[in-house]
């Protein structure tokens, strides 16, 4: 059967349209391939440029900064040795209040109507100490004893009578009566005074017989000179006995009334005891009477610091006070830097007491400013010579230099040789 024109034509027609339509689609499919070299070319990161600073002229300062909490010094527990006491040793006074302040000479606790003085010292008192003592502790007594102004006579590690009236003025200070001997002391200081009575009027006796042949022109008072020597000699006994006597008579230190302690004055933290009450062990506790601040560092800071450093105790609101390090000591796998302000008012004491505060110590400064340069942009030439890129009219120029003091993120520099570099040069410190 064979197609009409009508039927041929809008054959004809379909086709046409859709080879159009083929066309369209191919043009746009054609559009969204490309080949692989574009595609990288397209996703590639942008060329790298180089990020650059000013060099810039500053002083610089290394220091450590930490946080630390505020506490009196050094808390310690006092201990009174009450084994001399042949009493049951009952606390009759002198109780101090929390927050009270222990002064060096001065009576910390009344025991059975005794006063327990406070002395500075290392060694614990563990025994009484009396007329003909040796050893450390008589060394520490008279250190003390001078320290203090009360004349112990030749500083030495023997308890002599000097010895003895340093310890009656020091009890007098503290307004109590000296100690006394023990009765067997006094009571041999009795005795020898009766000696030497005895031989005196033998001597005298011996004497008058003496004069008595001589005046009778005896041809021979050989005796009655013998007589008068042999009493002279016992007198002279007599005397060196009587003073031995009295000199361990003299006025002891008993274990009982006085307590060193490391440092004084100190602060009361806490009471042990109270007035009736019996002492056993620890009496109270004290810590030092000056507020300082606590920072923990590690062993590499810690190689950093002294004793005497300046500080700056930042107390908030815009105060801060100047300080020192008092003392680095390791505890446990820490170091502790215990830093006291120089002075305080009334209200910086009220804000450091008890508070976290930031501590601020200089280690290094240069002095005046110098040129400095981040830490970023110095790097190391295959000699291991520091440098720095300086970006210069669009091209990267190194430059040697020497570095010094690094501190808060920024080196010290100085161009070596004829190398130039100076304020507001841009250097490179990454891309």
């Amino acid at each position: 059967m064979t197609a009409s024109p009508k039927s041929r034509r809008r054959v004809l027609v379909s086709v046409a349209g859709v080879a159009v339509a083929s066309l369209g689609i191919g043009v746009v499919a054609g559009s969204r391939i490309s080949s692989p070299e574009d595609a990288a070319a397209k996703t590639a990161a942008p060329k790298a440029s180089q990020i650059t600073v000013p060099v810039a002229k500053k002083a610089l300062s290394s220091k450590v900064v930490g946080r630390g909490d505020a506490s009196f010094d050094g808390a310690v527990n006092i201990r009174v040795e009450t084994s001399g006491i042949k009493t049951a040793p009952i606390v009759t006074g002198k109780v101090p209040a929390v927050g009270s302040t222990l002064t060096e000479g001065k009576a910390l606790l009344e025991i059975t109507g005794r006063p327990v003085i406070g002395l500075a010292g290392v060694l614990p008192m563990y025994r009484t100490l009396s007329p003909g003592s040796k050893g450390p502790d008589v060394l520490q007594l008279e250190q003390t004893l001078d320290r203090l102004g009360l004349d112990p006579g030749e500083v030495d590690d023997e308890y002599d009578l000097d010895t003895s009236a340093a310890v009656e003025r020091l009890y007098e200070d503290a307004g109590y009566d000296a100690p006394v001997a023990d009765e067997q002391f006094t009571q041999a200081v009795d005795q020898a005074k009766k000696q030497v009575d005895a031989a005196k009027n033998q001597l005298r006796q011996a004497q008058s017989q003496l004069k008595a042949a001589k005046a009778a022109k005896a041809k021979d008072t050989s005796v009655q000179q013998g007589s008068v020597d042999d009493a002279e000699e016992n007198l002279a006994d007599a005397q060196e006995a009587q003073n031995e006597a009295e000199f361990k008579a003299g006025t002891p230190l008993p274990v009982s009334e006085v307590v060193y302690v490391k440092t004084l004055p100190r602060r009361v933290d806490d009471v042990k005891v109270e007035r009736g009450g019996t002492v056993n062990g620890v009496v109270m506790s004290a810590s030092g009477a000056s507020l300082v601040v606590t920072v923990k560092v590690d062993a590499e800071t810690a190689q950093r610091l002294k004793a005497g450093m300046a500080a700056t105790l930042d107390l908030g609101d815009s105060v801060s006070v100047p300080g020192k390090v008092r003392r680095v000591t390791k505890n446990g796998n820490q170091y502790d830097v215990v830093v006291a302000p120089n002075a305080l008012t009334a209200s910086q004491l009220a804000l450091l007491r008890d508070a976290n505060v930031r501590v601020t110590i200089p280690i290094k400064s240069t002095s005046g400013k110098v040129l400095a340069v981040p830490v970023a942009a110095l790097s190391s030439g295959s000699d291991g010579a520091s440098r720095v890129e300086v970006l210069r009219n669009g091209k990267v120029e190194l430059i040697p230099v020497t570095v010094g003091l690094t501190a808060d993120g920024f080196a010290q520099v100085t161009p070596k040789g004829d190398a130039k570099l100076s304020e507001g040069d841009q250097v490179v410190v990454g891309r």
